[in-house]
């Protein structure tokens, strides 16, 4: 009987029976018909596949390439219009603070003048008041002396006994007695002091 490696490695050799390195070596028409396709397909690989595969590589070079250049741009730009945003903040809050020091420098004006005017209108209102109350008080002592002049002539007529119709006789005994009453009240007035 023929065992089985037999048969195997007849099978494998075309027929003939092989044995020992044999075995795992193919014979040689085998290895250069191989090597003629893997030289020809290689040279195919080499001639177009290769260089297609080289291309669409830098393509995709150029591509991540220019990609990384358009972030690298836009990370410059934002820098920039980053730097830009905080000098107008800066100087908005610059411009900011005079405005409102100017604000409060015209507001300090605006009332020393309010409080100039109001001061100016009080003292007129005042002294309009004064001037007023002086009238008053003079046309008052006027139309009292007069009628205090009547009672005291109507008075003294009556105690004289005679009348005092002459008006430059009048004149004088009001006049006296006004001075003598105004003497009176300062006198105690002037005791107190």
């Amino acid at each position: 009987m023929i065992d089985a490696t037999t048969t195997i490695a007849v099978l494998a050799a075309g027929g003939d029976e092989v044995e020992g390195l044999d075995l795992f070596l193919p014979p040689e028409y085998d290895i250069i018909g191989s090597a003629i396709v893997l030289a020809f397909i290689a040279f195919f690989f080499y001639k177009k596949i290769l260089p297609r595969f080289t291309e669409i590589l830098d393509e995709r070079t150029a591509k991540i390439e220019g990609g990384l250049n358009q972030a690298q741009a836009a990370q410059e730009e934002a820098e920039r219009l980053i730097a830009e945003y905080k000098q107008l903040l800066s100087e908005a809050r610059t411009e900011a603070g005079s405005i409102r020091e100017g604000a409060r420098t015209e507001a300090s004006q605006i009332l020393a003048e309010a409080q100039t005017k109001a001061s100016a209108e009080a003292e007129r209102i005042l002294e309009n008041a004064s001037r007023q109350i002086e009238a008053e008080r003079q046309a008052a002592a006027i139309s009292l002396r007069n009628d205090v002049g009547t009672l005291a002539t109507e008075l003294a007529s009556k105690i004289v006994g005679e009348s005092l119709d002459d008006v430059a006789r009048q004149s004088r005994v009001v006049e006296r007695f006004l001075d003598d009453l105004e003497a009176s009240t300062t006198t105690p007035a002037a005791k107190g002091k």
